[in-house]
C-alpha cells in the first residue's frame, strides 16, 4: 500500500549542524567543512542507492558537491543561520529503482525551478532492521538562489510565517500529484493523498510521531525480540500508543467488513424468503383452482371431470343412522331384563349340575 510522506526541515547552526556534514551523510561521501576544518567521512555507510545534484541553468560550478556546500556555509555569517533546507520524501515500494529515481529527480527539478536553488538529492534503501518497504529520499537545498557567479539572495518564502504554511501545503500537494502520476504510469492502482485523515473526511485515528530516539529503541527491541523467538511488540510509550491505534484500525476494519457481510447475507435471505413466499402462493392458488374446477389426476396422467361431492345426500343419511341407535339400545335392555327374571326362578348358577 503506497503511503504518503513529505517533511520539510531546516539545517541550522543553532542546533550544532552544518550543511557540509548533513550532505556528506546523506550522500555517503567524504567532505571537509572549510569553515571549521572538520572532515565528515561517510564513504563506508551503506544504503545509498543514488545521489545527484540538480542546479539552475548556467550554474555548472554547483555540480561540485564540496564547492556548493562550502559556499553555502560561507554565505551565512550568523551563528543561528539556516544553512540548508531538507525535504524528506517517502517513495512508493510499488515502483522499481529506476521509477523511484525519476520521481525524485522530477521533484528536485520542481524545487529548483520554484525557488532558483541548487538541489542535492540522495535516495536511500530501506534499513536492514526496519520495514523493507521504506524506500525514501533526502532532498537538500540551499537557502539562497544559485547562479553562474555563486549564491545570491535568500529565499524567504519558507522562512516567513505568513507564506511558509502556504508554500509547504503547495509543495505537499505537488508531491502527492507527482507520486500518483508515477503510480498511474506504472499501472499501479494505489494512490496517495497529502491531506490529513480529518481533511479527507475519514474517521481514522492518526498515529503519533515517534521521534528518532523512540524509533531507535523500537528497532533495537524488535531485533532482540526476533532473535529471542518472540513476537515483536512495542516497548516505548509512543510505540505502544501507535500499536494500540493500529490494532484498533484493524478491529474497525474487520467490524466494518463484518457489518457489510451481515447486510449482504440479510439481503440474500430476504430475497430467498420472497421467492419462497411467491412459490407457496402459486402452489396454494393452483390447488384452489383445481378444487374449484373439480379436477383429479387420472391413471394415464390426464385429468377428467367428476361430479362434485353431494353433501346434501350425506346430511339426509345422517339423521336416519342417529335415529336407529336409540331403538337398538331399547332392545338390548329388554333382553337383559328377561335374563334377570329367568335367574330369579332357577336360582343362581354356582357351577353344580342338577
Amino acid at each position: 500500500m503506497a503511503i504518503y510522506h513529505l517533511a520539510v526541515k531546516s539545517v541550522s547552526r543553532s542546533t550544532g549542524r552544518s550543511a557540509v556534514a548533513a550532505v556528506a551523510y546523506r550522500a555517503g561521501v567524504c567532505l571537509e567543512n572549510e569553515r571549521d576544518g572538520l572532515v565528515h567521512d561517510y564513504t563506508r555507510r551503506g544504503g545509498v542507492e543514488d545521489a545527484f545534484i540538480i542546479a539552475p541553468e548556467g550554474a555548472e560550478w554547483a555540480q561540485d558537491r564540496s564547492a556548493l556546500w562550502n559556499a553555502a556555509e560561507a554565505a551565512e555569517k550568523r551563528k543561528d543561520a539556516k544553512v540548508a533546507r531538507e525535504y524528506e520524501l517517502g517513495l512508493p515500494a510499488e515502483l522499481d529503482a529506476g521509477q523511484r529515481r525519476d520521481l525524485v529527480r522530477a521533484f528536485a527539478e520542481n524545487i529548483r525551478d520554484r525557488y532558483g536553488v541548487a538541489v542535492d538529492a540522495a535516495i536511500h534503501a530501506p534499513h536492514d532492521y526496519g520495514d523493507d518497504r521504506n524506500h525514501h529520499a533526502h532532498v537538500t537545498t540551499t537557502t539562497r538562489e544559485v547562479g553562474p557567479e555563486g549564491l545570491g539572495a535568500k529565499t524567504r518564502q519558507l522562512d516567513v510565517r505568513s507564506t511558509a504554511s502556504v508554500e509547504v501545503e503547495a509543495i505537499r500537494e505537488r508531491w502527492a500529484g507527482m507520486v500518483n502520476d508515477a503510480l498511474e504510469h506504472a499501472q499501479v492502482a494505489e494512490r496517495v493523498d497529502h491531506r490529513s485523515y480529518e481533511r479527507q473526511g475519514l474517521d481514522i485515528e492518526p498515529t503519533v510521531k515517534m521521534g528518532h530516539a523512540s524509533a531507535a529503541i523500537e528497532r533495537r527491541a524488535e531485533r532482540e525480540q526476533i532473535a529471542a523467538g518472540e513476537e515483536p511488540h512495542a516497548v516505548t510509550p509512543r510505540g505502544q500508543m501507535n500499536e494500540a491505534i493500529m490494532e484498533k484500525r484493524g478491529l474497525g476494519f474487520y467490524i466494518e467488513r463484518g457489518q457489510e457481510r451481515i447486510m449482504e447475507w440479510s439481503h440474500q435471505l430476504r430475497e430467498r424468503a420472497e421467492l419462497a413466499m411467491q412459490g407457496m402462493s402459486s402452489l396454494v392458488q393452483g390447488a384452489a383452482r383445481a378444487m374449484r374446477s373439480g379436477l383429479q389426476t387420472s391413471s394415464d396422467g390426464g385429468f377428467e371431470a367428476v361430479p362434485a361431492l353431494d353433501q346434501s345426500a350425506q346430511r339426509d343419511q345422517m339423521p336416519a343412522i342417529e335415529l336407529d341407535q336409540p331403538g337398538q339400545r331399547d332392545r338390548d335392555r329388554q333382553r337383559e331384563q328377561e335374563l334377570d327374571r329367568q335367574r330369579g326362578r332357577d336360582g343362581p348358577d354356582i357351577g353344580f349340575g342338577r
